[in-house]
Parts: C-alpha cells; structure tokens; sequence
C-alpha cells in the first residue's frame, strides 16, 4: 500500500502539472481589469497558497482519523478536483482570440 500511495502522488502531481496546475496562474493574468490586476493577483494568490496550506495539513489528520484513511483522503480531495472542474466549466468563459480590453467580467 505504500508504493501504491507513492506511486498515486506522484501521478496526481504529474497529471495536475500538466493540466489543471497552470489553468489558475494562467487565468488570474487574465480575469482582471489592468486597473485592479496587481491587487487582484495578490489576493487570488493569498487564496490559492491557502487552499495549498489547507490541502498540506488536512492530509496526515485525514489518513490518521478512523474510517477515513488513505482512500477517504483520496476521494475527498477527488470529489474536490470534480467539483471544481464542474466549476470552472459553468463560471469560467472561453477568452481565445479576444483582446484583454474586450473581456467583461
């Protein structure tokens, strides 16, 4: 069960890198006005190093706590990367050959 943990991190951290990883930073560049953009960014930016810290300290109390484990650690944060791709297909609208000043929020 140990390798298969190690072998699960890694491939969630490799698909997420390659994937959902960069769509944030990406969008945040983007999701701005040029007026708010530096504030804007730095606070989604305290939210996201939040949400990581978050994720860093649930983890060991979730794979100690009885009935949860690594399984319900897993699916929890599984449920979590579905509910936020659901998410982000409804709220997030597409911006591919449109000019930063044409975007609206």
């Amino acid at each position: 069960m140990g390798q298969l943990a190690l072998y699960s991190a890694l491939a969630y951290v490799m698909f997420f890198n390659f994937s959902w990883g960069p769509v944030m930073w990406v969008m945040l560049g983007e999701m701005f006005p040029n007026q708010l953009r530096g504030s804007g960014l730095a606070v989604a930016g305290l939210f996201q190093w939040g949400a990581n810290f978050a994720i860093t300290m649930t983890f060991p109390m979730m794979l100690a706590a009885k009935g949860v484990g690594l399984v319900g650690a897993y699916m929890f944060y599984c449920i979590c990367a579905v509910i936020s791709l659901v998410f982000v297909l409804w709220a997030v609208k597409e911006t591919k050959g449109k000019e930063l000043e044409e975007m609206q929020g």
